[in-house]
């Protein structure tokens, strides 16, 4: 069965568009939290993930990797430390971080932000297969780059999803596979294409992926919905 990981989108709808149109035939969705937080679209951000739905393809079982047929569940998302923040009710303060969770609360309904409050922290998914958290598995604030991926990571599950960091990396250890696909709306490796992976569960194996966005649209839409232009800056600098 193929899946396909992503996360922090960043309500960047115009990146997380492309990714969800370079995806391949897939069963199931994997998202690793911070749905919203920085960017211009927070909304469209929430509702494209809400109503994700596989390709018809892997829905009649005609394709999707090596085990063909749809996900018993076809969105699993977690919950990122930005949309916690703005479930809750609470603030970052001031900066880039502060202005995107404004704007998120005045864009959201409270359908939308209900939705993120219900996100768990982490969980596992796929018959317990894969464990998908946002920071470390142990504290959902801590940032676990790449060259801090350890087989110490990983629990009984197979593969550990995690987010946060904006930077894409996958290891394999002999207990399992540690991946971070990326981040979709805001990558900060140095490449500004947004980032995704796709998961082959049956074979453990992961194709990490990028493709090209218009970012100059979403700089538009980041002036036009009066956020600080270091928001915008960041996006062509991929940092």
């Amino acid at each position: 069965m193929r899946v396909g990981l992503l996360s922090d989108v960043h309500a960047n709808a115009v990146a997380l568009a492309a990714v969800l149109a370079d995806l391949p035939p897939v069963a199931a969705l994997v998202c690793a939290g911070d749905v919203v937080g920085y960017g211009p679209h927070p909304a469209e951000c929430v509702e494209a993930l809400r109503e994700w739905t596989p390709d018809a393809r892997v829905a009649d079982g005609s394709d999707g990797g090596s085990e063909p047929g749809p996900a018993e569940e076809p969105l699993v998302s977690v919950r990122g430390n930005h949309d916690r923040v703005l479930a809750a009710g609470a603030s970052f303060g001031g900066g880039m971080a502060g202005a995107g969770l404004e704007h998120a609360r005045n864009e959201l309904t409270d359908e939308q932000v209900a939705w993120l409050a219900a996100l768990p922290e982490t969980r596992r998914a796929f018959g317990g297969r894969v464990r998908v958290a946002h920071g470390h598995p142990a504290d959902p604030d801590r940032y676990v780059y790449p060259d801090l991926f350890s087989a110490d990571l990983l629990g009984d599950e197979r593969v550990l999803v995690l987010g946060h960091t904006h930077v894409q990396g996958v290891r394999r250890f002999p207990t399992g596979l540690v991946v971070n696909p990326g981040s979709v709306g805001q990558p900060r490796d140095g490449d500004p294409r947004a980032a995704y992976a796709v998961l082959d569960l049956d074979r453990e194996r992961v194709d990490l992926r990028r493709v090209a966005y218009d970012v100059d649209a979403v700089e538009r839409a980041v002036r036009d919905a009066d956020l600080p232009d270091a928001i915008a800056g960041r996006l062509r600098r991929g940092r």
